[in-house]
């Protein structure tokens, strides 16, 4: 309608526009009527897989509003043959379309998640005059000005997650930029326009300060956009990138004016790369929350990287071996030096003399293992974990100040070539997840003066919440910046369906208390009484025949703590929200004391390492030195390394 001329265009009061939406926003109030929409999650459906399966989609919870549904609009507007406008409810809808089934099979159909044997074949083709599209058609490079590529931003997508306070305090995994987008460009590029960024100490008062950007303006053609700018090592010289999805003007009390609207820039002839693009820069800056140095470990040696190459000359070189054995040192840390170390025979590791007193672990001795070569920088962990243990959104203000509340963090690293660290060198970006270590001898237990963080009798670093007043002194004395403090009672308490998103296994934590990970002892907690019931079901059988008898003590009898036999939780059956949302398995967890573990296995590897081991605290919590396979023809030799 809208594309045709005024003059046989139809007037306002001749046609009707209605949105259907989760949100009242910026499309809903260019339309007459605005529906309220059920989500998905609250309505019946059904829909046909990209395999040609078909299933039932079921509603997980009631609906907490009296939202509609498309089938509910839809049924609206159609008429029955008894003349009356279809008003049967959702399931009904659903239920009349798989009539074929009966009540056995729906049922069946349900459960199982599928529906038998009505696969539908689906032969995707080609579309030979695919690239003669316009918006898809390649364009060829004009060869003036600057190119900018358009493309959906990782957090929030198109701006349809715009509202998610979870992905919006999300760090992104190469800028670590939250709650807005920039306009990234190379160091050269960025020379050449003479922009840059600069931290301000003083403006908030936080400890690391505000990230402020140069603005700039940036026209294509008629169409102009005011945007911050972000320096992004390793991006392509003589272009720039802007993310879509900012820039709301009504997304919700979350995402409702932040970052800048790049579909302002956006054609439909060249919807995602436009060149010819002028930059100029404007005389004055905007405030960018980056958390790449917060809670900052100061530069010591945290990242542990070779060549493929060179562990395999390693492992061939059994005198070497010997001899880094001996002093307790392995390939990630042959260039460590132990001062204050003691290799005992049999030990898995040097450790550190000292005056704390030892623990014993007859029972459980839960670990961690973080392999760096698996771990892509997601930030998928970030947002489980955040889910899973009720930790806060606090937002830019506070973000801006050092005070985001995520138990686990993303170090991102750049590493070049020299130390000068000029554009030309080669680039590699290293991701190091860091979160609570679970120190054997830790620092924040000592300085406690209420006992709030105390050593567990299965090796855990555990916090009592009711105990903490706040005092920070464990924070302080932690070397991996991992414990957060609550400044202002930033959970909400009050609003109904809040309520259901918190975790009731984790306790909501409020104002003036210290948190961190817990490697998530709630599903710990759970997994060693249900292998307590079955290993109480199963007394009436013979020993032999009992799957839950524990049998990693001495001799392979029985582990025994205050003379009961400890029931088993088998290898993989505790999994922390971190490790079952990392999509390239590089977390890894389980008990130390179970010999057969996976975990275990991995702390024995000769990449294993513990951050910042020299400093004998002894972490529960192990790394796996990253192991690149650079091709020698593409990567030129790099003889001086620096990490920045």
């Amino acid at each position: 309608e809208l594309k045709k001329t005024p003059s046989n265009r139809k007037s306002k009061k001749e046609w009707l526009a209605v949105h259907l939406g989760l949100y009242f926003d910026e499309t809903a109030r260019l339309c007459h009527w605005h529906i309220p929409q059920v989500h998905f999650l609250e309505d019946w459906s059904d829909g046909i897989g990209l395999d040609g399966t078909a299933s039932i989609i079921q509603p997980l919870i009631a609906p907490l509003y009296d939202g509609k549904s498309a089938h509910d609009v839809i049924g609206s507007l159609t008429k029955l043959p008894e003349g009356d406008f279809d008003e049967r409810s959702t399931f009904d809808l659903v239920r009349n379309h798989w009539k074929k089934l009966d009540d056995n099979a729906w049922v069946k159909a349900i459960h199982d998640g599928v529906i038998p044997g009505a696969a539908t074949t689906i032969t995707p083709t080609l579309a030979a005059d695919l690239f003669k599209k316009p918006g898809v058609k390649p364009r060829t490079p004009s060869g003036k000005g600057l190119e900018l590529l358009l493309a959906p931003e990782p957090g929030v997508y198109d701006g349809r997650f715009a509202n998610n306070g979870w992905l919006q305090e999300w760090p992104r995994p190469l800028t670590r930029l939250t709650w807005d987008n920039a306009l990234m460009m190379s160091p050269a590029t960025a020379e050449k326009l003479n922009v840059g960024t600069r931290i301000r100490m003083l403006r908030s008062g936080g400890e690391h300060g505000e990230q402020a950007a140069d603005m700039v303006q940036v026209k294509i053609g008629k169409n102009t956009l005011d945007v911050a700018i972000w320096v992004m090592p390793g991006h392509a010289d003589g272009a720039v990138t802007l993310h879509l999805g900012y820039g709301r003007t009504h997304a919700g009390k979350v995402g409702t004016g932040y970052g800048f609207n790049a579909y302002q820039l956006r054609s439909s002839e060249s919807p995602w790369v436009l060149d010819g693009v002028e930059i100029t820069k404007l005389n004055k800056e905007f405030m960018l929350a980056c958390v790449q140095g917060h809670h900052s470990m100061e530069g010591r040696d945290l990242v542990r990287s070779d060549t493929l190459h060179e562990f395999e000359e390693f492992q061939k070189d059994e005198k070497l071996q010997d001899k880094l054995k001996k002093k307790g040192l392995s390939f990630a840390t042959r260039h460590d030096h132990l001062v204050g170390f003691e290799k005992k025979e049999g030990a898995e590791r040097a450790t550190p003399l000292t005056l704390y007193e030892k623990h014993h672990y007859p029972g459980y001795r839960w670990g961690m293992a973080i392999d760096l070569s698996a771990c892509t920088g997601c930030g998928s962990c970030v947002v489980a974990c955040q889910a899973e243990n009720n930790s806060p959104v606090i937002g830019k203000t506070e973000v801006t100040r050092g005070r985001e509340m995520h138990w686990l963090r993303i170090d991102r690293y750049f590493k070049t070539g020299k130390p000068d660290e000029k554009a030309t060198d080669p680039l590699e970006v290293h991701f190091q997840p860091v979160l609570c270590q679970h120190c054997e001898q830790a620092p924040c237990e000592l300085v406690c003066p209420v006992e709030a963080t105390a050593h567990g009798d299965e090796g855990t670093n555990d916090m009592v919440y009711n105990r903490c007043v706040g005092t920070r002194y464990c924070a302080n004395n932690c070397p991996y910046k991992v414990r957060r403090f609550n400044f202002f009672p930033y959970s909400d308490y009050e609003t109904p369906s809040l309520k259901l998103a918190y975790n009731p296994e984790v306790t909501v934590r409020t104002r003036g208390v210290i948190e961190k990970c817990t490697f998530c002892i709630q599903r710990i907690a759970y997994a060693r009484i249900e292998a307590a019931k079955e290993a109480m079901d199963e007394l009436s059988l013979p020993a032999e025949q009992r799957t839950r008898r524990d049998t990693n003590g001495v001799d392979g009898k029985p582990r025994v703590h205050n003379g009961s036999e400890i029931p088993l939780v088998r290898d993989g059956e505790v999994q922390t929200a971190c490790q079952t949302a990392c999509p390239s398995e590089a977390i890894i967890f389980g008990d130390l004391n179970d010999k057969k573990s996976r975990v275990t296995a991995m702390s024995a590897s000769p990449l294993n390492y513990l951050l910042m081991g020299e400093l004998g605290t002894r972490p529960r919590v192990s790394y796996l030195a990253q192991l690149r396979n650079p091709n020698p023809e593409l990567t030129p030799e790099k003889k001086h390394e620096g990490h920045h």
